[in-house]
């Protein structure tokens, strides 16, 4: 088998790369001044009902067409609106959690951050994907995980200089050119913001649900807001809110210290309407683990650090049932 390198792919990516006229009746009325009033207010509020109308038509002919990834039953993004929240980690985690609580079910991971892409050092994978026969993109797998990522194509150090439209083609790329064979889910780690990746997947692909991580501050909570909202208006439904960095328990006295604020991401997920799906602590095992490619979900099973992704996963799985419902 073939690999496929940065280079191959940067090769491709370089190689892809009516007016709204809305008319208006004129009607001559002769009765009275009253009735000609009240017959332009009604002409403008048809006018501009036709005209709400034509631009919805119009926005819907720009939109693509929506087409599952094939073999993939159910899409999952993890987003966060800003970085340094975690959502890598709970992305992780929450993908190895969906595959503890019930390993029937078959579950992939994709890194939709192409400037800063995690998951290989989250998994501990390394290397160039194979080509299949068909000449699909054959993910890394780890811990039952098959995986994928720019991260897999370029070296550790090396940076990402790309424009919007080749972001865009690779994205494309990493969604439909890899053989992810029969999965229940697909996780797909977004990067922070609300950019062109986010609406690209989600006006390309029909997405199962969207889970929004934060941590308790506020100036992370107005991001993550922001990125809540985003996705209601490109229809994805938001799943909830994951609280990362909850508390800091001292591994000495056992006190607790909520160091970047209580129950903020609580909150914003009541104002908001949506369910907070968990709480995940600041701790060092999380961090330490996470560093080594050895995610605490598989490494400490039994730790209750462990215990909270899986809970996460947990309410994810309920949310999708009742959005489905």
């Amino acid at each position: 088998m073939a690999q496929f390198t940065y280079s191959r792919l940067s090769h491709l990516l370089r190689g892809s790369g009516n007016k709204l006229s809305v008319s208006r009746t004129r009607t001559e009325v002769k009765p009275g001044p009253a009735c000609r009033v009240q017959f332009t207010r009604c002409q403008r509020s048809v006018d501009s009902k036709t005209l709400q109308e034509r631009q919805r038509q119009q926005m819907v002919k720009g939109l693509p067409k929506q087409k599952p990834i094939t073999g993939v039953k159910q899409v999952l993004v993890v987003a966060s609106g800003k970085g340094g929240v975690g959502k890598s980690t709970t992305a992780v985690n929450l993908a190895l959690g969906l595959l503890a609580n019930d390993p029937l079910k078959s579950v992939g991971l994709l890194d939709a951050d192409v400037y800063g892409p995690s998951i290989p050092k989250l998994m501990n994978l390394k290397g160039n994907p194979e080509l299949s026969d068909n000449n699909l993109m054959i993910p890394l797998v780890n811990y039952g995980v098959p995986c994928m990522s720019m991260g897999f194509l370029v070296d550790d150090s090396a940076p990402i200089v790309w424009r919007g439209l080749m972001v865009m083609s690779a994205i494309e790329r990493l969604l439909r050119q890899v053989d992810w064979g029969s999965l229940d889910y697909l996780v797909v780690d977004m990067p922070p913001g609300t950019g062109d990746v986010q609406l690209s997947i989600s006006q390309n692909v029909p997405v199962a649900g969207a889970v929004i991580v934060s941590t308790p501050q506020d100036i992370a909570l107005l991001d993550a807001r922001r990125g809540a909202e985003m996705f209601k208006k490109v229809h994805v439904p938001v799943l909830g809110l994951v609280q990362n960095m909850s508390v800091f328990q001292c591994p000495n006295c056992n006190h607790q210290t909520h160091i970047f604020g209580s129950d903020g991401a609580r909150q914003l997920a009541e104002s908001l309407g949506v369910d907070l799906l968990g709480d995940v602590p600041l701790h060092l095992n999380i961090r330490e683990t996470s560093d080594r490619g050895t995610p605490v979900v598989v490494s400490a099973p039994d730790s209750p650090e462990a215990e909270a992704y899986r809970k996460v996963a947990s309410a994810v799985v309920q949310r999708l049932q009742e959005v489905n419902t």
